[in-house]
């Protein structure tokens, strides 16, 4: 909850996050700098890999805007629709400055917290772990007890 605190109260947070999709018979992994808002909007850019370096994007309030010259980033929505797989950062700032803590527990070095996205069956769940500094390190997605999204995240600071 400290860690919460001092989101909300941040004007703006960045991180270097590394998020892979999971379709059950494919996955695609790719990495991402981030800047998340006051008010939890964030801004991308696609650094890797190569083939799709330099798309850039935005996610304010659950609507997306993705900008490219020539080149288009084509993945299908996971969770029947609900999201995509540029959107693994902004769900990781959704969950931590506001989602419904279900359970925290301490795994080793790290504090896990699970938070649920609703409370529906189908409610899209993230499980975030925190590191001793209490920045986040990584975060599972799950849809119907099934991850669909994992992000690695580095460098994350609070401004």
């Amino acid at each position: 909850m400290s860690f919460r605190a001092k989101l909300l109260a941040a004007t703006s947070c960045s991180f270097d996050a590394t998020v892979t999709a999971d379709y059950t018979d494919a996955t695609y992994t790719f990495v991402m700098s981030c800047v998340g808002d006051g008010d939890g909007d964030l801004e991308f850019r696609v650094a890797e890999p190569s083939s799709i370096s330099g798309i850039t994007g935005t996610i304010v309030r659950e609507e997306g805007k993705l900008t490219f010259d020539d080149k288009a980033l084509a993945f299908s929505l996971l969770a029947d629709g609900q999201i995509t797989p540029v959107s693994a950062p902004w769900l990781l700032l959704k969950c931590l400055r506001g989602g419904y803590v279900t359970s925290c527990n301490q795994e080793g070095d790290y504090l896990r917290i699970t938070v649920e996205d609703g409370y529906e069956e189908d409610a899209l769940r993230g499980d975030i772990w925190l590191d001793q500094h209490d920045c986040p390190v990584r975060g599972d997605f799950l849809w119907k007890d099934r991850r669909i999204l994992s992000i690695e995240v580095k460098d994350f600071s609070i401004m």
